[in-house]
């Protein structure tokens, strides 16, 4: 039998310590670095730090990613906060795994950073814009909170690939073992 540990599976309480303190980071990481793009940065006025490869150019999105739903704001509000719900109800309990209390810690930060604008940022309650700050090349401009989400879902394809299947950590069956058994 493996050690728990060389398999990712650590202590419910620590698993979950993992995902709350990746996701209060995360938030926390989020809200500043937008609040110092709305403080430094001139909308329409693009600031380049990478040349025209990374550029800081602000905008306050009310759609989703790519601009899309932009009169829908109220929509992605509630989505995200049963989204943020279920981590908290259903993924926060069964966590066993480090890779997964992280995954699910970036994808918590990622969207509660976004919730928090569309709850407190203008026009209003529930209708606020997410800013958005990060200009790539033909690619929407975005912010930390969605490069969390992007980092989620990257880290919960790697888990898959390497045969963690869930929360719990618990290791795919091999077709070989179970036809031998």
């Amino acid at each position: 039998m493996p050690d728990p540990e060389s398999t990712g599976v650590v202590s419910p309480w620590r698993a979950r310590a993992i995902l709350l303190g990746v996701a209060v980071v995360g938030v926390a990481l989020d809200q500043a670095a937008k609040q110092a793009a709305v403080t430094a940065l001139v909308p329409g006025r693009p600031v380049p730090l990478l040349g025209r490869l990374l550029q800081l150019y602000l905008i306050r999105n009310s759609g989703a990613a790519f601009s899309l739903g932009e009169g829908a704001t109220w929509i992605f509000a509630l989505l995200a906060s049963l989204v943020l719900i279920g981590l908290l109800v259903i993924a926060l309990p069964r966590v066993r795994h480090w890779g997964w209390a992280v995954a699910f810690g970036l994808l918590a930060a990622g969207v509660a950073g976004n919730l928090t604008d569309r709850l407190v940022r203008p026009p209003a309650a529930f209708r606020g814009h997410v800013v958005d700050f990060l200009m790539l090349p033909y690619w929407p401009i975005f912010n930390v909170a969605d490069m969390m989400i992007v980092a989620a879902a990257v880290v919960v394809i790697a888990l898959s690939f390497f045969g963690h299947r869930g929360p719990t950590g618990r290791p795919y069956e091999r077709d070989d073992a179970r036809v031998s058994a």
